[in-house]
């Protein structure tokens, strides 16, 4: 009875070209079955949310802190450039100096 039930080992490189065909196998069937974007719009009956249009809450801070660090860079490098020729760079905006005493 048990004569006719042989298991056999599974190599790794066996394993591995499994685990990558079905890998391949699902990205493939889900680009497939994913609605295109007109129809997922008409699904929804809108063409774009107000959120969308502005932004984020998220996407707004971001944006906000991208900003302020490149005012931060900006500053730095006309400062440096100052200390170092004497001359305030070409477009600079005058610096806040420190009252005289």
């Amino acid at each position: 009875m048990n004569e006719g039930i042989k298991t056999e080992m599974i190599s790794r490189r066996k394993a591995f070209s499994l685990l990558g065909l079905g890998a391949a196998l699902g990205f493939a069937l889900s680009a497939a079955l994913k609605p295109s974007e007109a129809e997922a719009q008409e699904a929804a009956g809108t063409a774009a949310t107000p959120a969308e249009a502005t932004g984020t809450h998220g996407m707004q801070r971001r944006q906000g802190r991208r900003t302020h660090r490149h005012e931060r860079r900006h500053g730095r490098h006309e400062r440096r450039h100052e200390r170092r020729t004497g001359e305030k760079p070409e477009g600079a905006a005058p610096a806040a100096t420190a009252p005289a005493q």
